[in-house]
């Protein structure tokens, strides 16, 4: 076998994109929260340096001329921004080995403790490191119990058990998205109400000054002032949290689907494949008289 044939077709230190840019790689999906956080704050600047551009144009002074609520707004949307286009990126890198076939070409090859050990052969040929990718770290430890103890129901037993720890991880990589989308229009709320009390302020400031025409007319600019805040900012975080909420729904539906595809390569390569050994074998396995 050449060098060339011999390199694993899954390297996860070179393909996982944290481990790209120098920063440690999370456990499958999952993202590394200073990397997100800087990645959204770069993205932040990139968008008020746009804004500035044309900041005479009603939608850039919603955000550059209503005070600091819009620019946490900006920065937990980029935030959010970034983790979702990181975990993207590695859900991409996750789907590869289901590229591949590790069962041996033979059409009638079946699945037992002593064909195990081929398989899993297979598995560190096709990745430099099986443990990073969940299908194949899912396969391994199922295979492993298989060589190791022998029974062969245990391994359908395992590959479940694995199955529904591998969900409720999944699951956890959306908490702290859910928290900053449940923050975005919460900051907008708070918006609204400080220009509606800076609003309110004002209005006194009017009814006290209600004899001098000059003086009414500037103290109702700055109640309108408060008003724009108010309202503005509120759409902002609203509309910020509705775009980011619709793409985390199309990025978990790909990773609902990927564990369904994960679920459905297990039934078919593994599962399908097992053989019952005999009382025989299965006292030769564990050398028993």
């Amino acid at each position: 076998m050449s060098q060339e044939s011999a390199r694993p077709r899954l390297h996860w230190e070179a393909q996982d994109i944290e481990r790209k840019v120098g920063f440690p790689g999370s456990k499958y999906t999952g993202t590394n929260t200073l990397l997100t956080f800087i990645a959204g704050a770069l993205l932040s600047v990139l968008f008020y340096v746009a804004m500035s551009s044309f900041s005479e144009h009603p939608i850039a002074q919603k955000f550059l001329e209503r005070g600091p609520i819009p620019y946490v707004i900006v920065l937990f949307s980029g935030w959010s921004l970034a983790t979702l286009f990181v975990k993207w990126r590695k859900l991409t890198l996750q789907r590869k080995p289901l590229e591949y076939s590790i069962l041996p070409e033979e059409p009638d090859f079946v699945l037992s403790p002593m064909t195990a050990d081929e398989i899993l052969e297979n598995i560190y040929v096709l990745s430099d490191n099986p443990k990073r990718f969940l299908l194949l770290n899912r396969i391994e430890r199922a295979l492993s119990n298989l060589k190791n103890i022998g029974r062969v129901s245990d391994v359908d037993d395992i590959l479940r058990s694995q199955a529904e720890n591998d969900e409720s991880y999944m699951e956890a990589t959306y908490t702290r998205l859910r928290g900053l989308i449940w923050a975005v229009p919460v900051l907008g709320f708070i918006g609204t109400v400080l220009g509606l009390s800076s609003a309110v302020g004002d209005f006194g400031n009017v009814l006290s000054q209600a004899a001098q025409i000059d003086a009414l007319r500037g103290a109702l600019q700055e109640v309108t002032g408060g008003l724009s805040v108010a309202f503005d900012t509120t759409l902002v975080g609203l509309v910020a949290a509705v775009t980011i909420q619709l793409l985390l729904t199309l990025v978990k539906r790909n990773e609902e689907l990927f564990l369904d595809e994960c679920n459905e390569y297990c039934h078919r390569h593994i599962v399908s494949k097992l053989r019952t050994i005999t009382v025989e074998e299965e006292k030769q396995i564990e050398g028993a008289p």
